[in-house]
């Protein structure tokens, strides 16, 4: 099986009990559960029998060891992350509303959360595979460089490099975005975006004409389009494949697009066929999703057989 890395910020996850809560009325909040889109992906990558490794950071305190003590159970080769004395580990705050909309507040840069380096010339272990991001690219301009450090290496020493955008308006404010995600960009080959990202990154509303002027600017092999609750398209340079959504009670959406980036990619780098590829990251989508906590779904290779079976009958 391959094996995938990823570089970018370790936090907990600090979530109002149900929607319509403001962030800014006293209320109850939940937590704190392990999160950071990074850490969601590569920890479904652990669970579904992947070798699978982050760099990032996180403090020496409970929150640290709440993330550290979830990814190693689950696998994950923490070995590149770092644990810093007398600091803490960041913190999102998040509310939902009834129209599925979600709203954060973010407290990392200036945590290790953003302070982790890309460690030039310890990695001696090759990847097949290594996923950025957008979110842990937004956070500033220091540990951009250090997560492009990373893709550049990886991709010199032949990992595909895959991208999530995975837009955060919170944390972009008014930085360019091309700016920003080109450096990923140029060394892409599986883009795995939203249909308001794939406007945002093309300029073009037409999600097909969108993609075409993607294939067009960088050397994309695959652009895997997230539609939600209408499923998803995966679109080559010469072939467009429909996969629908799975149905779930759905408890909690967070992470549920992290876990079918890790489950598409899973399949991918393995050689599967794209169809397949595309059924197992709708099913760890939903997975994902039908439990409360960004990464609480119960992922499994048996429970990912399990719901696409489900539901070709």
């Amino acid at each position: 099986m391959a094996t995938v890395w990823t570089m970018g910020e370790m936090l907990v996850e600090i979530m109002r009990p149900r929607s319509g809560l403001s962030l800014k009325e006293p209320a109850e909040f939940l937590g704190p559960y392990p999160s950071g889109a990074p850490a969601i992906f590569i920890d479904t990558v652990a669970r579904l029998g992947h070798a699978a490794g982050i760099i990032g950071g996180v403090g020496a305190d409970d929150f640290g060891s709440c993330l550290l003590e979830r990814l190693q159970a689950d696998g994950v080769n923490t070995e590149f992350v770092e644990s810093f004395a007398g600091r803490s580990t960041a913190v999102a705050f998040v509310t939902y509303f009834a129209d599925g909309s979600r709203k954060f507040i973010y407290h990392i840069d200036g945590t290790p959360a953003a302070m982790a380096e890309f460690p030039a010339g310890r990695i001696k272990s090759m990847a097949d595979g290594f996923h950025v991001m957008g979110c842990s690219l937004m956070v500033n301009d220091s540990f951009r460089a250090q997560i492009v450090s990373a893709a550049k290496f990886f991709h010199e020493h032949g990992a595909r490099v895959s991208f999530d955008p995975n837009i955060r308006p919170e944390l972009l404010g008014s930085r360019d975005l091309r700016t920003i995600v080109g450096p990923i960009l140029e060394r892409c080959s599986v883009l795995l975006p939203g249909e308001a990202e794939l406007t945002l990154l093309s300029g073009i509303d037409d999600l097909r004409q969108a993609a075409a002027v993607l294939f067009e600017a960088w050397p994309l092999e695959l652009i895997v389009l997230k539609s939600g609750k209408r499923g998803s398209t995966i679109f080559s340079r010469d072939k467009e494949t429909r996969i629908p959504a799975f149905k779930i009670k759905e408890v909690d959406p967070t992470g549920a697009g992290d876990c079918f980036d890790a489950a598409f990619l899973c399949g991918f780098l393995d050689g599967k066929e794209l169809e397949q590829c595309g059924q197992m990251a709708a099913a760890a989508g939903a997975l994902n999703a039908s439990a409360l906590g960004p990464m609480e779904g119960e992922i499994s290779p048996s429970s990912i057989a399990r719901v696409i079976k489900e539901n070709r009958t």
